[in-house]
């Protein structure tokens, strides 16, 4: 049975890649700082602490494990962009050098196939409506986006040096069940809606996280010349608020006015087609409806 070590597993997109590869017939081990909830997976789990310091010794972590997925990032508590906080080398330090030897640890250790989570962020600002394909110039305008694009720069020049295949996912915002007890990221937009609150128009692009889960597995599973070095973007939708809070209001009766559109012309939409070359296939609209459904109800 293949050991995947998933590093920031009982996070948000991290549970979603955990019960994935349990559910398809891998081991897991979690490596972070929370240990999950009881009965939280479909099957059991390894937990093994870890903190993103570039002191760590990290072979203790990877022992026994035949792929690295690195999902773990360390940041002010509910901020991504603007992770930092008022301790800049400490964001880099612990998400940029820790990276780093995670993976060099991890090819050193023999570990012949690794994930780095990226984000949609590592392009920055791009001109308005432009279609954002992997090859494109990257601009991050942020420290959250600049360190995910410096991490799948060395893990790329690792991936020469060194027996680890390693791939880069830069993924759009996640949707999906949250935590137990916690908020999902529309909780406050349905609330407002729901309570009659006005909303801005904006629009954005999403993925569930199941679709997360499945495209980190089809790139360990992808024969390695398709995937060595490479990034892939991971988007589904373009997701306006007022086609949003249609389905919310479809599934509870509101009939409060819905915001109108954005200007989704100007939106920075994700090409997916590397990663659908592999067989990925995303939810869509039907995902969203039934997850957005499922939401309003709990």
């Amino acid at each position: 049975m293949t050991h995947v070590l998933v590093t920031g597993g009982s996070g948000t997109v991290g549970r979603f890649i955990v019960d994935d590869l349990l559910e398809h017939g891998y081991e897991v081990t979690i490596a972070g700082r929370n240990a999950p909830e009881p009965d939280v997976f479909r099957a059991p789990v390894r937990f093994i602490p870890l903190s993103l310091d570039p002191k760590a010794h990290f072979s203790q972590v990877l022992a026994g494990c035949d792929m690295l997925v690195h999902a773990a990032f360390s940041h002010e508590k509910g901020r991504y962009r603007g992770g930092e906080g008022d301790d800049v080398p400490g964001f880099w330090r612990s998400n940029f050098l820790a990276t780093l030897l995670l993976f060099n640890t991890a090819a050193q250790a023999g570990i012949k196939r690794g994930v780095f989570l990226s984000s949609r962020a590592a392009y920055g600002r791009q001109a308005p409506g432009a279609r954002l394909v992997e090859a494109m110039p990257s601009h991050p305008d942020t420290h959250y986006g600049a360190v995910k694009l410096a991490c799948e720069r060395h893990l790329r020049k690792l991936n020469r040096e060194s027996g680890l295949v390693v791939a880069s996912l830069r993924i759009t915002g996640v949707y999906g069940s949250s935590a137990l007890g916690a908020a999902h990221k529309w909780q406050s937009l349905f609330a407002n809606y729901l309570d009659g609150r006005p909303v801005e128009p904006r629009c954005g692009t999403e993925v569930h996280g199941r679709d997360v889960a499945s495209a980190v597995r089809q790139v360990l599973e992808a024969d390695e010349i398709e995937v060595a070095g490479k990034v892939f973007n991971v988007s589904d939708l373009l997701v306006d608020h007022h086609d949003l809070l249609e389905i919310v209001a479809a599934n509870t009766g509101c009939n409060n006015p819905l915001p109108a559109k954005a200007d989704s012309a100007s939106c920075n939409v994700m090409d997916t087609t590397r990663l659908r070359r592999l067989g990925w296939r995303p939810g869509g609209v039907d995902l969203l409806k039934s997850e957005v459904a499922r939401l309003v109800e709990n």
